[in-house]
């Protein structure tokens, strides 16, 4: 029998008994719990605390008619939560999921691993009422669960924080939190149970604060107390960490391993392995929409781990030897507002990037990684002189012009910005390769070719689609982040401007992306890599600057650059508390 902590032998905890009152909105001033000493309680990894037991009406651990939990406590505190067993869902030309068995334990962390277009999403969006499974069962506390709606699977205790936030900017945090609960209390009275939920969990925020003013790290935290307002039994996250800092990553662990004591299981989606290492309990492993594999993520090597999501051996990038060339690209005193309210205005921005050079650009989401790209991409205007691509000053040169130029960018939102939704991939591809693949002629588009380039894109980027003629919302993220970079990558460009390449992709993909993004700057292309993934920054870069509020510091070589040190200057740009948990 394993425990949470990884040791042979059950371990012993002290708890204390907590008695809660029925209401869930009771002022904070008002005393809501009332504390007893309470006998050691085995503990294994589903196993509950005192707190999870007084949840559930387990009254028999709080009223003094035992002083340690009876054999058939035992039994239920080791049940499982959630169990699936041969859910099937099937769309048109592919098979999401093919009899996926899964179980889930009280308290649980448990990681759901695979690669892109593996069946995740679709797992989840079951298990969150979201998609009807055309196979299989559900049980949740050993009863059938077949939820209808979200509304249905948050009645049953599942509660869901999704990979992209959805917040009202002009709102602030109480109210975007009420927009989301079926019935909402006093609007002071919600405020207070934020502020002791927030408080509780070590996530810190204030119900008052405009959400558009929040950093990625706090709108998440957001997103997480609406859960935890629901009282939820299972918690799924997607891509949790994604936009955040090691600072962030590290508030939010705590966190959720706080929930995981006091019983709450945890369904954890992610492509960082590590982090998977680092705070999962079990793992179950996707590939082609089956189980192909199980694994204990503390004892099982991140490689380990990506290689048998993929199913084969794991490459990783290797730069070539290059030698840079002439300036390419040069920004100087660059300022610009941003064309959101709740946008960051650039400040004094100045660089230059060489041919055959990566310029790492790394900084906490909202510090004016868009408004960046967007200005490169000619998306946002400048005045005179401050761009300039070789000889040619950029100042009143759209995208398409600069396109022409050579100058590309792959923005980081991909469904919306960077691929058109309901459009097919050969139709997106049309979108930015008209000028430099020849698409067009005369205002005669040439769609038998632009066929041809979509299925160059989609072979060697391995998009995992039905074919070409398929609209770009039906891709999974990752999916449609490897056919937008390699839309571009493909095109030869002289300068390539990238905001999170690797967003949302698997270990393997990833490795793919990072290898073409390194190739091109081995053939000459200059390239500039806006991205929050520092390890992924030292990885490809030539040299490293920070965005921090607009501002972006001196560049430097990344040689002998310690990814910490970085981390907790780009953890500063929003000041954040700490967490006490």
């Amino acid at each position: 029998m394993r425990t949470r902590l990884g040791v042979a032998s059950p371990h012993i905890q002290w708890h204390r008994k907590v008695i809660h009152t029925k209401s869930a909105f009771l002022p904070k001033a008002q005393k809501r719990r009332k504390y007893a000493q309470c006998e050691p309680v085995w503990r294994t990894k589903t196993t509950k605390t005192c707190a999870a037991y007084c949840r559930e009406g387990h009254r028999a651990a709080t009223n003094g008619q035992g002083s340690a939990a009876s054999q058939g406590e035992r039994t239920k505190m080791t049940a499982p939560l959630l169990q699936l067993s041969g859910v099937t869902k099937a769309y048109p030309g592919v098979v999401a999921n093919d009899s996926v068995s899964l179980s889930i334990g009280l308290g649980e962390i448990h990681a759901l691993l695979g690669e892109n277009g593996a069946g995740k999403s679709t797992l989840v969006k079951m298990i969150y009422g979201l998609v009807k499974p055309d196979a299989g069962t559900m049980q949740m506390f050993g009863k059938a669960f077949a939820p209808t709606d979200p509304r249905t699977a948050r009645a049953a205790g599942v509660g869901m924080v999704f990979q992209h936030f959805s917040l009202f900017d002009a709102l602030t945090v109480a109210e975007n939190i009420a927009l989301g609960m079926e019935t909402p209390p006093p609007m002071r009275t919600l405020a207070a149970r934020i502020r002791d939920v927030s408080e509780t969990y070590g996530l810190p925020l204030s119900p008052d604060r405009i959400v558009g003013d929040l950093s990625a790290g706090e709108r998440q935290r957001v997103e997480i107390i609406r859960c935890l307002l629901q009282d939820p039994k299972l918690l799924i996250m997607d891509e949790p960490t994604s936009v955040l800092t090691p600072q962030e990553v590290e508030i939010l662990f705590e966190t959720l391993r706080k929930l995981s004591a006091e019983g709450t299981a945890i369904l954890y989606i992610s492509h960082k392995l590590e982090e998977i290492r680092a705070l999962c309990d079990a793992a179950t492993i996707l590939r082609g929409g089956k189980v192909v594999g199980t694994c204990v993520p503390r004892d099982t090597s991140a490689r380990d781990m990506a290689e048998l999501m993929v199913g084969s051996t794991l490459a990783t990038p290797k730069s070539a030897a290059h030698v840079t060339g002439a300036v390419v690209l040069s920004v100087t005193a660059l300022s610009a507002a941003s064309p959101s309210a709740f946008g960051m205005a650039l400040k004094d921005i100045s660089f230059q990037v060489q041919s055959g050079e990566v310029l790492g650009i790394g900084g906490v989401a909202g510090n004016g990684q868009d408004e960046l790209l967007a200005v490169l991409s000619g998306e946002l205007p400048c005045k005179a002189g401050m761009v300039r691509f070789q000889d040619h000053d950029m100042a009143g040169i759209g995208p398409e012009a600069r396109r022409g130029f050579g100058v590309l960018a792959a923005p980081e939102e991909r469904l919306g910005h960077a691929a058109a939704p309901n459009m097919s991939l050969i139709e997106n591809a049309m979108l930015t390769g008209a000028a430099r693949e020849g698409l067009s002629k005369r205002g005669m588009l040439n769609w038998p070719k632009t066929r041809i380039f979509a299925e160059r894109i989609i072979k060697e980027f391995d998009v995992r689609t039905p074919g070409p003629e398929n609209a770009a919302r039906s891709l999974s993220g990752g999916n449609l982040q490897k056919f937008v970079i390699g839309r571009e990558v493909l095109q030869r460009p002289e300068v390539l401007v990238v905001n999170q390449p690797t967003w949302g992709v698997d270990a393997a993909a990833a490795a793919d992306i990072r290898q073409a993004l390194l190739d091109l700057a081995a053939n000459g292309a200059a390239l500039i890599v806006i991205s929050q993934d520092l390890d992924e920054l030292m990885e490809i870069s030539d040299r490293f600057a920070a965005l921090n509020e607009g501002r972006l510091s001196a560049p430097v070589s990344t040689q002998g650059l310690d990814v910490e040190q970085i981390g907790l200057m780009l953890g500063g740009a929003h000041g954040m508390e700490v967490a006490h948990v």
